[in-house]
């Protein structure tokens, strides 16, 4: 196992996950097999956990969905600790990421709805509800300018003529 070439073949893969191993193996100045197992060994040890896309949804629909970030306290229970209540909650639909943080809050909850509403709904139906949660606090997201290392609003030009005393 090279862990060098694992992490030039990440690296790779975070920047563009539709390289494929005979691509990688020419940047890298590697042998095609050699990337193909590394590819396999780091799926099947689950570091490479899933490929994806970057979507900017705004520009096929602008009534989509609507994304929070909800930021959770939490008591963890004895013998449980942090991570049975992220267990609790990653499992619910709504809900695409779920963070461990330090400061302000313990947890940070991305959710993902059809509105507002839903959102709202699932906070104080499914969320605030559980035991070990204590507060919530939700902010939504109006605009996306940046996901995964990807600008996805476009460069703003200013038309306006200069004027000058």
């Amino acid at each position: 196992m090279d862990k060098q070439l694992d992490r030039e073949i990440l690296d790779i893969l975070e920047e563009d996950g539709r390289a494929d191993a005979a691509e990688m193996a020419q940047m890298l100045g590697a042998e095609p097999e050699a990337v193909r197992e590394a590819l396999e060994r780091l799926e099947r040890d689950k570091v490479i956990v899933k490929y994806t896309a970057v979507v900017d949804r705004s520009k096929l629909d602008a009534d989509g969905y609507v994304d929070a970030v909800i930021e959770v306290k939490i008591t963890p229970q004895r013998d449980y600790g942090y991570d049975d209540l992220a267990r609790r909650i990653y499992r619910f639909d709504e809900v695409y990421s779920v963070y461990l943080m330090a400061g302000r809050y313990d947890l940070s909850v991305r959710v993902r709805a059809r509105s507002m509403q839903e959102i709202s709904k699932f906070v104080w139906e499914k969320l605030a509800v559980i035991d070990g949660v204590t507060s919530t606090a939700t902010t939504f997201l109006m605009r996306k300018y940046k996901e995964s290392g990807v600008v996805l609003a476009e460069e703003l030009h200013d038309d306006r003529l200069v004027v000058s005393p």
